[in-house]
């Protein structure tokens, strides 16, 4: 019989593949460096493969260690959302459902018609940004996300639900202030203050022109971002949603007519069997159909 997979020893694997290091992956963990070294040993010897090749320098992964780090990740997020969703269970009697939503959008109708349906249910929100709407999932922090796309699907259920148009944000005194459209080709020189992931057309230009992020700029949030925009640093693409909530006099927005809008979907962790996750997702979809505002 294979021999059980042990936790705590796949987060200390996870660590050294990491950091490619024994001692900072030790000191990350808080433990001794022997204490690792015996542990991953311990792992190898348990899955019969060797997963690491020392040296004095550095350590690298074998192709087993590859695959391990791939599937270990995934498996103890779900490992940590079943924690979490047992422990709030046992705190909450009814237990908690957590939703969570990206800036620009309203979970307001479909969280009052969960918990009308269930007396006793106690139902939270989540604020989440585009770094965290698909970890926050996996984790089992919410049982269920209002996402933007593009994330990255992996272990994830999707169901598209609507489509709003994206705009870029420029400060007031910008040339393209006060222009109701604008092209892509004319963003290509701007300075992208996010993650040019998400606006691929902007990053994709064939020309090579957008490839410049401000990877100087801790903008982590959208407050952020548009205070940097407001100074001059540079542009930012948004839904049409999160710019209207955010609107302030020293930025304005057009919208980029030529790439395609945001997609907003809501998305739970493919392997849930929970009865809640089902009737939530079936509460989403009626109320969008049934045009219920869902923007700020």
């Amino acid at each position: 019989m294979p021999a059980d997979l042990d936790l705590r020893k796949l987060r200390y694997f996870l660590a050294v593949a990491e950091h490619r290091h024994f001692g900072r992956a030790a000191a990350q963990l808080r433990i001794a460096q022997p204490v690792l070294s015996r542990q991953i040993r311990a792992l190898e010897r348990e899955l019969g493969a060797a997963l690491l090749v020392r040296d004095r320098r550095r350590t690298e992964l074998t192709p087993a260690g590859e695959q391990l780090r791939e599937e270990a990740a995934p498996l103890l997020a779900r490992a940590t959302a079943v924690q979490r969703r047992v422990a709030a269970t046992a705190r909450g009697g009814a237990g908690t459902f957590t939703v969570g939503f990206m800036p620009g959008l309203t979970v307001t109708a479909e969280v009052r018609a969960l918990r009308e349906a269930n007396p006793g249910l106690d139902v939270e929100v989540v604020r989440t940004s585009w770094d965290t709407q698909a970890e926050v999932i996996r984790d089992g922090r919410v049982d269920v996300g209002y996402v933007r796309l593009p994330i990255d699907e992996r272990d994830l259920a999707l169901e598209p639900l609507f489509e709003e148009a994206r705009v870029v944000v420029v400060a007031a005194d910008h040339p393209l202030a006060g222009r109701p459209r604008v092209s892509i080709e004319e963003l290509g020189d701007e300075h992208l203050l996010q993650n040019p992931a998400a606006v691929p057309e902007w990053r994709n230009d064939p020309r090579g022109r957008g490839t410049r992020h401000a990877t100087e700029v801790p903008a982590l949030t959208v407050e952020e971002k548009l205070e940097y925009v407001a100074a001059g640093r540079g542009i930012i693409v948004l839904p049409l949603s999160t710019a209207l909530f955010y609107s302030r006099p020293d930025v304005t927005h057009s919208v980029v007519h030529d790439i395609g809008p945001n997609r907003v979907c809501l998305a739970w962790a493919a392997d849930s069997r929970s009865r809640l996750v089902r009737q939530f997702l079936t509460i989403a979809v009626e109320t969008h159909r049934l045009g219920t505002p869902r923007q700020r």
